[in-house]
């Protein structure tokens, strides 16, 4: 960062998989509550070009930033290229995901490794590094100010509490990112708080069509599972409440409640 240039007093927050989908859901919530938002993506350039633009309309000085998170090196230059480009990050959103089917049958390291790496390895990489730099911008402020704090939010699944054997490496790596919250809040505190959020069936895909979407989604004590509103609100929920870390909201109309034989990609 440029000694001339000056520190914005505007929260910001590192997005994680905000090009699209459900990351860019949660980037443009944080937006249209005031933080400037660093929008991380891996190859879609498009779609990281369009969220920033719209973020930066609701809160100026959004910017997007390339990494990929199977990389450790990408992954630990990652925030500090933030920093050097907004001054400070006060939050991390860790929400990119790989995504890929296996079962106990298909399982190999290759498989594991990769979701390990992306959906667990680079998020606490990423905590480690938000927890450095709140503590750097602790021995740098004046002494009579009150101590900073960040905080991290882990996108999870409510499939964690209603396991099935299919995305069998996939729901490994949240168990993971699960256990790594209660870790990190515990290693990280006081001076950064970390929460989970495990939505249900949020955003339909390309193995569900509009019909089977819409069926499954009803498809708990509520009769609908969480929207990518409702998954944005409780991130930035989750940000701005200075009592909560350690715990996971889970957002699924109850999904988790029901038991399910197979994912719902599946069914």
């Amino acid at each position: 960062m440029s000694a001339s240039r000056p520190v914005s007093r505007t929260p910001t927050v590192l997005v994680t998989g905000a090009a699209k989908r459900l990351g860019r859901e949660i980037a443009l919530a944080l937006a249209a509550q005031g933080w400037r938002v660093a929008v991380h993506y891996r190859d879609s350039v498009e779609d990281a070009t369009k969220t920033v633009a719209d973020c930066a309309a609701l809160t100026p000085g959004a910017a997007s930033f390339r990494a990929n998170l199977n990389n450790e090196t990408a992954v630990r230059n990652l925030l500090p290229t933030v920093i050097e480009e907004f001054g400070h990050v006060d939050a991390l959103v860790n929400s990119a995901s790989t995504f890929e089917h296996d079962n106990a049958a298909s399982f190999s390291f290759t498989a594991m490794e990769k979701h390990m790496r992306s959906n667990a390895g680079a998020a606490i990489l990423l905590s480690q590094a938000l927890h450095t730099h709140i503590a750097q911008r602790n021995q740098t402020q004046d002494a009579s100010s009150p101590p900073l704090s960040g905080a991290v939010v882990n996108l999870l699944d409510q499939k964690l509490w209603n396991q099935n054997p299919d995305f069998f490496s996939y729901t490994l790596s949240k168990a993971a990112l699960e256990a790594a919250t209660t870790m990190l809040a515990l290693a990280l505190s006081p001076s950064l708080r970390v929460v989970g959020v495990a939505p249900g069936l949020t955003l339909t895909s390309h193995m569900l069509n509009a019909n089977k979407f819409a069926a499954l989604h009803k498809l708990s004590p509520l009769g609908r599972s969480s929207t990518a509103q409702d998954v944005a609100a409780t991130v930035l929920f989750a940000l701005q409440n200075q009592s909560i870390t350690g715990t996971t909201l889970l957002v699924d109309g109850g999904q988790h409640l029901i038991r399910f034989e197979r994912d719902f990609s599946l069914m």
